[in-house]
């Protein structure tokens, strides 16, 4: 295999960080990239970072057996449990990590007032509490869990009555304390963007991390001197820690193209070769 058609592994768990690789696939569509969905254990958000840490080592090195060089964590939870873990576990491996855009957010709002969607793990980490106090000095934060929220997008239910209902939820006090702008701390919810849209009208931005965390791999690759070139389509492939055939008939919905999916399952605390 060429340098250049080394592949890019992105791991979430389940279909949200389809969100992230369909940015990646936009940016780079001559990268080889496999995708590994964690559905055995979804949603991570209510789980213990400790859990979340150990999934996530697990996938990563599943993915670098195999071949994979370089990985983006795309999925705000495991970021948050697990980004630094990882990074001083596989210290040769580049990672890139999900980010809540507060800093974005905080410098473009208007009133100083923004919400913020995303799981408790993501609330409870590390990663986040350093985001804010760095870059949200001077703007006052609401937050939501969306409790249920991943579950209603994991069954593709993106307009549905109950996902509906839990985004009122959230958004309408948010939206009566005058927030300007929604930060969107969870790569499943990009994929109901058009209802979040819908529900806080014109006037207040959504952000949504996807393209920037698609540009910062490509400086990666770049640096590294991995970066697929070419007009050719590259390869996409996916593995699924749950069933295949739900996983499989929702990928042209969420990303607009199907591909093969391989199906492994967890034995204990591994994965298979």
């Amino acid at each position: 295999m060429s340098e250049s058609g080394i592949p890019v592994g992105v791991f979430d768990s389940g279909v949200g960080g389809l969100s992230v690789l369909h940015a990646i696939r936009s940016l780079l569509p001559a990268q080889e990239l496999l995708y590994f969905g964690d559905q055995a254990h979804v949603p991570y958000g209510p789980r213990s970072l400790e859990e979340v840490r150990a999934f996530s080592e697990e996938i990563t090195r599943f993915l670098l057996r195999r071949g994979v060089k370089l990985i983006v964590v795309a999925c705000n939870t495991a970021s948050a449990a697990a980004l630094q873990h990882l990074r001083l576990t596989f210290p040769q491996v580049p990672f890139v990590g999900m980010e809540p855009a507060v800093k974005p957010a905080a410098e473009t709002s208007r009133t100083h007032r923004v919400g913020v969607l995303a799981t408790p793990a993501t609330f409870q980490g590390a990663l986040y509490a350093s985001v804010v106090e760095r870059f949200a000095s001077g703007t006052t934060i609401f937050q939501d869990t969306l409790p249920g929220l991943v579950n209603e997008i994991e069954a593709g239910r993106l307009a549905g009555a109950e996902t509906r209902r839990i985004l009122e939820k959230a958004l309408r006090p948010m939206l009566a304390e005058q927030i300007d702008t929604v930060v969107l701390g969870c790569t499943h919810y990009p994929f109901v963007i058009p209802l979040i849209q819908e529900i806080v009208g014109p006037s207040v931005q959504v952000i949504d991390p996807a393209p920037a965390i698609a540009r910062q791999t490509r400086r990666l690759l770049e640096q590294h001197g991995w970066l697929a070139q070419g007009a050719a389509a590259g390869t996409l492939r996916f593995v699924t820690s749950g069933p295949v055939r739900p996983f499989a008939k929702i990928l042209p919905r969420l990303l607009g193209e199907s591909a093969p999916v391989e199906g492994v399952r967890w034995n204990g605390s591994n994965l298979p070769d």
